[in-house]
């Protein structure tokens, strides 16, 4: 058996899948099992009673995590002129119009995060293919088509996280890493998941957040009770 063989049947003693356990027992277990040579990210994922497929049960919102994620997050803007500037002083790392257009075309997408400015959208619209599936995709509801650049920019880069609902009715996000303390991800978690309950849809019935869980990139997943949260 190889050595990430058993380092992950050791990772997944005192783990009952099929038990919900209080938010802080939650994330010690989790920042225990994180064990890797590098700092993990802490990942959650919130089962939602929804249907993706119907125009009234989208979920999609962008939120600041009061503790940030612990990672350095590369920005691109699409923008021409002023604008452009604005967004190279605020700290884009990539700024570009058709020429950035076309290196995403091509599925050249060295960046974490992308802004639009409003104007260069419907040259953007045609990188719906690409950007789409990987959560990308600027969208006036999660303030990253705008005019406001530098506002935005600088709230990309300090760890606002996107999220939107998949196939399955699943948000998932990255919301810290392991060498953060209890505290800090904890208050991150609340945070998000307050955020995805502010999303709620009108055509959502019964109840709208069926599981949440947590893991490490590299651990189990642990399945919190969210009666307390």
């Amino acid at each position: 058996m190889t050595k990430n063989g058993k380092r992950h049947i050791a990772n997944k003693e005192g783990i009952n899948p099929d038990e919900t356990v209080e938010l802080q027992e939650a994330i010690a277990l989790i920042k225990n099992k994180a064990n890797s040579k590098f700092d993990e990210t802490i990942e959650v994922a919130l089962n939602l009673n929804i249907d993706p497929s119907q125009s009234d049960q989208t979920v999609r919102g962008v939120i600041n995590l009061p503790n940030g994620i612990g990672k350095d997050v590369k920005v691109a803007v699409f923008a021409r002129g002023d604008l452009a500037e604005k967004a190279k002083k605020a700290g884009a790392d990539i700024v570009g119009a058709e020429e950035l257009v076309e290196e995403v075309s091509s599925g050249k997408i060295n960046f974490d995060r992308c802004i639009s400015t409003p104007e260069m959208m419907p040259l953007v619209g045609r990188l719906g293919k690409v950007l789409g599936p990987r959560g990308m995709m600027p969208n006036p509801r999660t303030g990253t088509v705008t005019n406001d650049i530098e506002e935005a920019v600088k709230s990309a880069k300090s760890g606002a996280v996107e999220f939107r609902a998949e196939k399955g009715g699943v948000v998932h996000a990255g919301i810290g890493k392991a060498s953060f303390s209890e505290k800090e991800i904890s208050e991150n978690i609340i945070e998000f998941i307050g955020a995805v309950r502010k999303e709620k849809p009108s055509g959502a019935k019964g109840t709208y957040i069926k599981k949440v869980s947590l893991s490490s990139t590299m651990g189990p997943g642990v399945s919190i009770d969210t009666g307390g949260i």
